[in-house]
């Protein structure tokens, strides 16, 4: 069994490697006390207020008893001080809780959760590191996996895949299963990881645009698997949206695909693409879907109640 702590707070902006160590913790938790003996509080449940509740609640149940609390990062102060500061601090026995704070610009773990916790508990930051740190840990995580990846392929697949560490990560396992033990990765190994993430944003743009909600769903969920950054993905949709829009009011005005092409610039693939797509959907679909991202970007910066994942598959 493991050595539980009263208390755990893991929170920062590598939300990917948060997410791993929830379902980490969540799994390790069952194996202990089973289902029954985990509670989970998230979305417009997870409050000070109601996991301070729970903590004063009797419970008959048998074994250590585990509370996992998500959206943290949205609580106030004044809230944590007086509904769940008291609690905290006279834990009942055999009781772990667990708090997850996705931080992002300015939403950060309340400070006076953060002091509480570093009383009874532990308190883990995980950071993203910074762009010019990234082909180096790379690099090393790499070795971890049984493959040498030269420095010049490591700068080529962050440029290619992004600087999300839990992105780079799953490209880096996907080429070391691919590879082998002992392979060295270059420059042409990974160009057609880079390629291939890339592409996955892009499949969601695209199943976004024209409706396709079963594989706009998926495409999303696994992007955010690999700590893709909900801040990049709506501006990429937003961006495709307005183009479409365009094309789809000029179809509805009356105008030829073939005149459309004509005053539009780019690659005339690109260009057909996007009347394909127009033609697939409507301006009044596009407008609603334009509607929808604005609304997930505000509740991305801390506008909503629930939290960043529900709030953008509810708009997919």
């Amino acid at each position: 069994m493991a050595d539980w702590k009263p208390a755990y707070l893991i929170h920062g902006d590598a939300h990917g490697r948060i997410a791993e160590r929830r379902a980490r913790l969540r799994a390790m938790a069952e194996g202990e006390s089973g289902v029954e003996g985990v509670e989970v509080f998230e979305g417009e449940a997870s409050t000070p207020e109601a996991v301070g509740a729970a903590l004063n609640a009797m419970t008959f149940a048998v074994g250590r008893r585990f509370l996992i609390v998500d959206g943290v990062e949205r609580w106030k102060d004044a809230d944590v001080e007086s509904d769940l500061a008291p609690g905290l601090s006279a834990m009942p026995p055999d009781t772990t809780v667990a708090f997850f704070a996705r931080e992002d610009g300015r939403v950060k773990a309340p400070a006076s959760l953060v002091a509480v916790v570093k009383k009874v508990g532990n308190v883990a930051a995980e950071a993203t590191l910074k762009a010019k740190d990234l082909p180096a840990w790379a690099v090393a995580e790499a070795k971890s996996l049984g493959v040498t990846l030269e420095l010049p392929a490591a700068r080529a697949l962050v440029a290619g895949v992004g600087d999300r560490q839990q992105r780079l990560l799953r490209e880096l396992e996907k080429l070391a299963i691919e590879h082998g033990p002992g392979a060295t990765l270059g420059a042409e190994e990974v160009e057609s990881a880079a390629h291939s993430a890339e592409r996955q944003v892009w499949g969601l743009v695209d199943a976004f645009v024209t409706g396709d909600r079963a594989t706009a769903t998926r495409a999303f969920l696994e992007l955010r698997a690999q700590g893709e950054s909900i801040a990049r993905l709506v501006p990429l949709m937003g961006r495709r949206v307005r183009d479409v829009l365009v094309i789809a009011a000029r179809l509805e005005s009356g105008e030829s695909p073939a005149q459309i092409k004509e005053s539009i610039r780019g690659q005339p693939w690109q260009v057909d693409q996007r009347i394909k797509q127009a033609r697939a959907t409507d301006a009044d679909s596009l407008k609603r879907a334009l509607e929808a991202l604005a609304d997930l970007e505000v509740a991305s910066r801390g506008g909503s109640e629930l939290d960043d994942d529900t709030f953008a598959l509810l708009a997919l």
